[in-house]
């Protein structure tokens, strides 16, 4: 066994979503980037947003940790592996740092990383302190670093929030409302990090902010035990999967991407809107993203939508997830009401909404093997077609989606994290299914999964 590694690490929460975590994370890694140390950010639980900017302002991947659909071991291992090479591991927590089940509390304090809260200082003074004083000290066990507070106006009002601690609180400085710091979202979270031209300049303006008001000392190292070691099968070796990535689909995991090569899969990225061909693939992965907000250009883009259907007509795999779930339909209308006409593989239309339509991690038990991953849209769609398979959200919460199927395409508005079961992603983008299923029956647990269900 490899003995531990030690970095200095710290966890960044909030009482609440909307206070501002992301984009004190972002600062803290580009100040930290700036000064000239290597920094690995993660982001507890499901996000595909967020990690884009937190790439652009650490320079270095961004993977998702979470005890339930990314497991325990597989956490372990990217801490572990991060350790090794960074000067400081970030972690940007998930909603209200006691929210779900597992919430980012539970994670910082399974690995022991301490917790530095976020707090929006907007329109308080001493409760401040009340507030951070509630969260270092609801659940005693927690490992606690200290309080940063969020949007503060003034200098006299940051002197108000860092005098209302109590108890030994450490504060670690605070961040103003400035306009040109805060991160601009719209309705499944902040803007693409590809679309915000002036994205440095807001992160180079954050981190300096922090570094004239907080501390830019490294947090005391924590120990990150050795994970177990398993060494991914080459499961689809030499299979071509020609990945959609443009404006409109771009919601991957980098640790399901990851997976894929380690398995032998060659990744061909191509896009839906501006590409008139696909590259020359057995299997074809249309992720998530925003096609509401370039439908009609998708709908234009005539060439692709002929060679996806051929695709489709050879009898060759597709996956498609969420928005790429709704390029398959017939039609799909944004919130203005313009419709457009799409792939038609999928009978069935879809409109969007103007508030959120669902939102909860999900397990899928499909012919293939069971999956784990999560469901996060504001479109409902109408179909006639029954579904082979639904899921079920370990926290009770509205979910329950339809995985539709026909042929070797599938297509659900769960977005799946394929290292929660290796052998049956493997199987649904090899070309021979039958033969990965029948070599390896009952391998359905990624490694480090607890038992599958809720």
């Amino acid at each position: 066994m490899n003995p531990p590694r030690h970095c200095p690490a710290v966890l960044i929460a909030a009482p609440a979503s909307g206070q501002g975590k992301t984009t004190v994370t972002a600062a803290l890694a580009r100040l930290h980037r700036n000064l000239g140390r290597k920094v690995r950010v993660f982001k507890c639980g499901p996000d595909f947003l967020d990690p884009m900017i937190h790439e652009r302002a650490s320079g270095a991947p961004v993977y998702q940790l979470d005890m339930w659909m990314v497991g325990e071991q597989e956490s372990r291992r990217l801490l572990w592996e991060a350790a090794g090479e960074a000067d400081l591991i970030l972690i940007e927590g998930v909603m209200g740092l006691f929210d779900g089940t597992p919430s980012s509390a539970d994670l910082a304090r399974h690995f022991g990383v301490p917790v530095l809260a976020v707090i929006d200082g907007t329109a308080m003074a001493q409760t401040f302190g009340a507030l951070a004083l509630g969260l270092a000290r609801y659940q005693a066990d927690l490992p606690f670093a200290g309080v940063l507070a969020n949007r503060v106006g003034t200098v006299r009002h940051a002197q108000l929030l860092e005098g209302s601690l109590t108890e030994g609180l450490r504060w670690y400085g605070a961040l103003s409302r400035e306009t040109g710091i805060e991160l601009p979202s719209r309705h499944l979270g902040l803007v693409q990090a590809s679309e915000l031209n002036d994205l440095d300049l807001r992160l180079d303006a954050a981190a300096a902010a922090l570094a004239s008001s907080c501390e830019v000392a490294l947090p005391p190292p924590v120990a990150f035990a050795a994970p177990e070691v398993i060494e991914a099968q080459p499961l689809l070796a030499g299979v071509r999967i020609a990945v959609a990535r443009d404006e409109a689909f771009a919601f991957t995991y980098g640790a399901s991407l990851d997976l894929l090569r380690a398995m032998g899969a060659q990744l061909h990225f191509f896009s839906p809107i501006h590409d008139r061909v696909l590259p020359d693939a057995h299997s074809l992965y249309l992720p998530g993203g925003y096609p509401e907000l370039h439908h009609q250009a998708l709908s234009q883009n005539t060439a692709m939508l002929q060679a996806i259907r051929a695709h489709h007509a050879a009898g060759k795999p597709l996956l498609a997830e969420c928005g790429g779930m709704l390029y398959l339909l017939d039609s799909l209308t944004d919130v203005e009401g313009s419709r457009a006409e799409l792939l038609g593989l999928l009978q069935g239309d879809a409109v969007m909404q103007k508030r959120l339509a669902a939102l909860a991690l999900q397990t899928v038990e499909l012919p293939e093997g069971v999956l784990r991953g999560h469901t996060y849209h504001h479109s409902l769609t109408s179909t006639q077609w029954q579904p082979i398979a639904r899921g079920l959200s370990p926290n009770g919460g509205r979910g329950a989606e339809a995985v539709y199927r026909q042929g070797r395409m599938t297509a659900s508005y769960v977005h799946f994290y394929f290292p929660s079961n290796p052998v049956a992603v493997a199987a649904l983008f090899a070309p021979d299914r039958q033969a990965v299923i029948a070599d390896h029956h009952g391998a359905n647990v990624g490694a480090g999964l607890p038992a599958i269900g809720p």
